[in-house]
This record gives C-alpha cells, sequence and structure tokens, in this order.
C-alpha cells in the first residue's frame, strides 16, 4: 500500500340556569309590571286565610313566564368579557384600515452567510489541485490499452483488451485521487494508517463522484480522458454487469441535474474522503474536525451560489448515502470479477481488498 499511496436537521347547568330563572323573575318584578302571577302578598304566614291558597294555585309554573303580547326589554348592559371583546375587534378593524391605507414596507432579506477569508482561499487551493491533478491523468492517457477495434468483438482477446482499457482507467483515477488527498488541508497531518484507511475505502466513492462530472445527457455516455467516450453497452462489453452499470448511470444522470460546479464537488470529495467511519481509522475524532470544515465551507458556499434553492445542500450531502450503497454493489461487482477469473491489477486488488 506504500507504494500506491506515495503515488504523485356553555352548557347551563340546573343550578345556573335556576338563578337565571330568578334573575329574570326579579327583573320583571322591578319594573313593576304584571307580568307574573306570583305577589309579595305570598309570603305572607299561612293564617292569611284562603285568599293566599288561592293566589298560590293560581300561580302555576307557565305563570312564572311572561303573557302573551308582552316582550322583556333588553337590559342594555354588557358583561366586561363583551366589552373587552368589543374593543378587541374594533382595534383590529382599526389597524387593518390603516395596513390597508399605507403603502406595505416589505422586510428586508435575511443576510446570507460569508465564506471567512480561510474558507474562500480554501476552496481555491482545493479547485487548483483538482485541475493540476486531472491534467496530469490527461497525460497518462496515451499509455493506457487502446480500446479493442476488431471484425470480431468477442474474441478472446477483444474482450481482455477491453478489460485491461477499463483497469488502466480506474487505475489512473486511483492514481489523481491520492494526488488530490495528499493536497487536502489537514490530510497528511494524519497518521499513515488512517491516511490509507481513509484512501482505501472511499477511492470507489470518490471515482464514482468524478465520473459523474464526466455524464453527457445527450448521448448519455461517460468520458474518461477527455477522449474515451462510453456508454452502457460499452461498460457491458468490457465485462461488468449490468447490476453495477445501470446504478452508476442512474447517479452520474441525478448529479448532473445538479449542475454543480468544480468548488462544489471538490468540496463533496473532500467530505467523502474525511469520513471517521470508515474501517480501520484510529483518530476518528480528528477525521470528523477536518470533515466538519468541509462540511461547513460547503454550506456557506451553496447558500451563496444558490441562494433561492434551499434544498441544494441536503441533496448534495444525499448524494453521499447514495455513493455508499454504490460501493456495495461495487463490491459484488469486484467478487463477480474474481469468478469469471479476470484478474486485477496489483493497485487495484490491494485498495479494493481482493486477496487472490
Amino acid at each position: 500500500m506504500s507504494l500506491w499511496l506515495e503515488a504523485p436537521a356553555p352548557d347551563i347547568s340546573p343550578d345556573s340556569a335556576t338563578e337565571l330563572w330568578k334573575a329574570e323573575t326579579q327583573d320583571a318584578r322591578n319594573q313593576g309590571g304584571d307580568s307574573c302571577i306570583l305577589r309579595e302578598e305570598a309570603r305572607m304566614p299561612q293564617s292569611a286565610g284562603g285568599a293566599i291558597r288561592m293566589d298560590l294555585e293560581a300561580a302555576q309554573p307557565t305563570a312564572l313566564l311572561p303573557r302573551a303580547g308582552t316582550f322583556l326589554e333588553p337590559t342594555g348592559v354588557l358583561s366586561e368579557e363583551q366589552i373587552r371583546l368589543k374593543k378587541l375587534k374594533r382595534q383590529e378593524e382599526e389597524q387593518a384600515q390603516a395596513a390597508s391605507a399605507s403603502p406595505r414596507v416589505s422586510s428586508p432579506p435575511p443576510a446570507l452567510p460569508q465564506l471567512s477569508p480561510e474558507q474562500l482561499g480554501m476552496i481555491e487551493k482545493l479547485v487548483a489541485a483538482q485541475q493540476q491533478c486531472n491534467r496530469r491523468s490527461f497525460s497518462d492517457r496515451l499509455r493506457v490499452t487502446p480500446w479493442p477495434v476488431t471484425p470480431d468483438p468477442q474474441s478472446r482477446e477483444a474482450r481482455q483488451q477491453r478489460f485491461a482499457h477499463f483497469t488502466e482507467l480506474a487505475i489512473v483515477s486511483v492514481q489523481e485521487i491520492v494526488d488530490f488527498a495528499k493536497q487536502l488541508p489537514g490530510f497528511l497531518q494524519l497518521s499513515r494508517e488512517d491516511q490509507i484507511a481513509l484512501l482505501k475505502t472511499s477511492a470507489i466513492e470518490v471515482m464514482l463522484l468524478e465520473t459523474s462530472r464526466r455524464y453527457n445527457p445527450g448521448s448519455e455516455s461517460i468520458t474518461f480522458l477527455k477522449d474515451f467516450s462510453y456508454n452502457r453497452e460499452d461498460f457491458a462489453k468490457a465485462g461488468l454487469q449490468v447490476e453495477f452499470i445501470n446504478p452508476i448511470f442512474e447517479f452520474s444522470r441525478a448529479m448532473n441535474e445538479l449542475q454543480l460546479n468544480d468548488a462544489e464537488f471538490a468540496l463533496l470529495i473532500a467530505i467523502s474522503i474525511f469520513s471517521a467511519d470508515r474501517p480501520n481509522v484510529q483518530d476518528q475524532l480528528q477525521v470528523e474536525r477536518l470533515q466538519h470544515t468541509y462540511v461547513e465551507a460547503l454550506h456557506a458556499y451553496v447558500s451563496i451560489n444558490h441562494p433561492h434553492d434551499r434544498l441544494m445542500f441536503p441533496r448534495m450531502l444525499m448524494k453521499l448515502v447514495s455513493l455508499r450503497t454504490l460501493s456495495s454493489v461495487h463490491s459484488e461487482q469486484v467478487f463477480a470479477l474474481r469468478l469469471q477469473d479476470k484478474k486485477l491489477p496489483p493497485l487495484l486488488s490491494e485498495i479494493w481488498d481482493v486477496h487472490e
């Protein structure tokens, strides 16, 4: 491993009803009306004679009700609660009229997050490092085994040549990832063991991110090293399974729809590399701190460049979750290649933990 590493978020209750009944009766009596048969003489002692009894017998419950043709005038007295509600309603109406009469002043937009000078410098460094690594890879394309052009594309020799072509492209990509990782602020401060652990498990995910940058939605193809373009059929001819090919193209298409620029891709790659949950990582706390630095920078950068799309940042991070799934599918693909007796070059065997 040392060789490739060194590569260049209201009901009324009965009681209350009785009180109400008494109140109304008292109101009618106070007004001097003759609406009630029950008189004050009813309170006289029993010795008053039969007239009292007659009056009481005449006083049936219905006599407590107003006589026909008479009305109870409203008292005109409002409770404190009714007065309070009226005042509130009047105030609301006055405020609504004032608001409709005066011009509406729009509230100022929320302040956008700003990139600190340190974050800005880091992003510029990442983009420059990525461009440099890409140029170096372009110079290696002449050393890649050419794609075979033969009358018999199914011949053993043609199949082997296509497989070699793809594996050599993968080697160039791995070397480019190692070169880029070494230029990430904080990476070289980690122990050599943690550097190796991070790169071995993140390499395929970073390769897929880089692959998605080269996806052409028009031709539904992926271009490597400027000159080599491949569709799904070409991937199959090189010995890859459909179960792996289709997820690659679907992921690339979804990433292409986000229309990310170089800085966003570089930050995503750095976040992917600095994943503390990778197997065999010793100093997880330090790796988390480093990753947090890049996550904060990406959040600020995306908020500035996509101010009207608040979901862009979480969508980008969700792509990293999709990469974990693709990584598992890739492991199945590597196992299938071994069953087909297709031997991987030593660098790929080491980084993908393929033990012959």
